[in-house]
């Protein structure tokens, strides 16, 4: 009788034993997709902070951001293949050309007729508007120079009205030849625009000062074909 006692005790023993088994599974089943959950959800927090903080920058910055980006980013590439094909000795202008498919160069030349960038001189407002946008477009900022003057100036790099730094400032000799090449350029496309006419020594003299023969520059301007006859006949001594 107590071996049989015993062994149906072992039994349910071990039945208890193996229904305990897949009850412990399932729940370590359970707490490892509860801690992947809460993992991915912090993640997703995670992600999510830094899309609105992204968005809150993008938002402060101007609306026009990316447009300028791009422009910055091409015009560095830009100047650094110059550079690259300066060292090798190639012209930039030859080997931009190379890489122009016919497809972009027929849009670009449709471009070109369709609008025309120079309407002319219509006023002294537009015109110094115009030379403004030119000359802001080829500004170059030289980081190097203002971290330069940064340090050198220390606190007053950004004055106040206690701060003396008026006259202190020493132009570069490179910024010199900057503005001196500059100034050259305006005043050899101003000579295009306005030349000053030649004097001709063998005209007649028929003026006594400078207003005088601006006078008679207009009068033969508009009546020089009605005078003509008249003119040629006093000068032969001929006239009536």
């Amino acid at each position: 009788m107590a071996s049989c006692s015993e062994e149906s005790a072992i039994a349910t023993a071990a039945e208890e034993e193996a229904t305990e088994t897949p009850a412990s599974q399932k729940r370590e089943e359970r707490l490892r997709k509860f801690r992947e959950l809460h993992f991915k959800r912090n993640e997703a927090r995670k992600l999510n902070h830094q899309e609105v903080v992204e968005e809150d920058k993008r938002m402060k910055l101007p609306s026009n951001w990316e447009a300028k980006r791009a422009r910055l980013e091409w015009e560095l590439a830009e100047d650094q293949k110059r550079k690259e094909c300066a060292a090798r000795g190639e012209d930039y202008g030859r080997v931009k050309l190379l890489e122009i498919t016919a497809d972009d160069a027929e849009r670009w030349e449709r471009k070109k007729k369709k609008k025309n960038p120079d309407t002319g001189f219509a006023g002294y407002a537009e015109a110094q508007f115009r030379q403004y946008q030119r000359l802001t477009k080829q500004i170059r900022p030289d980081m190097e120079g203002y971290e330069k003057q940064r340090e050198e100036c220390g606190e007053d790099f950004h004055p106040t009205s206690s701060s003396l730094i008026h006259g202190t400032h020493i132009p570069t000799t490179e910024g010199i030849d900057r503005m001196v090449e500059d100034v050259e350029k305006q005043i050899e496309k101003r000579a295009k625009y306005s030349r000053r006419r030649a004097y001709n020594d063998d005209a007649d003299i028929d003026y006594i000062n400078e207003r005088n023969a601006k006078f008679n520059k207009k009068a033969e301007r508009f009546y020089g074909k009605y005078t003509a006859e008249i003119k040629q006949n006093l000068e032969r001594g001929t006239a009536v």
